[in-house]
């Protein structure tokens, strides 16, 4: 007998599949408006510098400076709930990075801008006889910046639904840019952004059910290392 719980599941499991389907039918169209709008000075409009400021600042180092910040203020106001919630946004940000970018570094897809130069593909971490690791142009799937962004603001969404809104959507504006400069194809952003908020999820409902005990636990060891 399938149990409600399990039928969530499913129908989520479900509609994350069709998304990314659809997102990777979108690919080549979506990549070929892309380079056909990205003349030989695109990179030095309005446009794509705004873009590119977006995807600069909504990146893991400013995203924890700025949490950072947000923490110090909830520490002066005693507000225990705030400082759970932050901590577990780093925390997230920090694993969907790390988790998306080992994955982006190996599977060798090439980045929409590369079309017609490189024929886009999975490569895999060697192509005709070189190391793609480490190399931009191969390093597209999935979104580093997107999982990072989508990290921090899916904890703050399932926290506190109202202004998780809001950073979800500077989180979307992050996604967006990446796809309009040509840094990713949509579906490197889709599956980041599953895969970011799966993460977000567990880590939110970890800090929530251990998180004072971790705490209490990190004090006590900080006390006996002082000693």
């Amino acid at each position: 007998m399938i149990t409600r719980a399990r039928m969530v599941v499913l129908l989520l499991l479900a509609v994350c599949g069709l998304t990314v389907w659809g997102a990777f039918r979108l690919d080549a169209p979506i990549r070929e408006a892309v380079v056909a709008s990205q003349g030989k000075k695109w990179n030095k409009t309005d446009d794509y510098k705004f873009h590119a400021a977006v995807r600069k600042y909504g990146d893991w180092p400013w995203l924890m400076l700025a949490a950072a910040v947000a923490l110090a203020i909830a520490v002066a106001l005693r507000s225990r709930e705030w400082q759970r919630i932050l901590i577990a946004a780093m925390l997230a940000s920090t694993l969907a990075g790390i988790l998306v970018n080992a994955s982006r570094l190996t599977t060798g897809r090439t980045r929409p801008r590369e079309s017609p130069k490189i024929e886009q593909g999975f490569y895999g971490p060697f192509h005709e006889g070189r190391i793609t690791i480490g190399q931009p142009a191969y390093n597209s799937f999935p979104s580093g910046h997107t999982a990072t962004a989508f990290g921090f603001a899916g904890v703050v969404l399932f926290a506190c639904p109202w202004i998780g809104l809001g950073t979800l959507l500077l989180a979307s504006l992050v996604a967006c840019s990446s796809i309009i400069i040509g840094a990713h194809h949509p579906s490197d952003v889709v599956v980041s952004i599953f895969v970011s908020l799966t993460v977000a999820w567990f880590v939110w409902r970890w800090v929530r059910l251990h998180g004072d005990q971790a705490a209490a636990a990190l004090k006590r060891r900080l006390r006996q290392f002082r000693k």
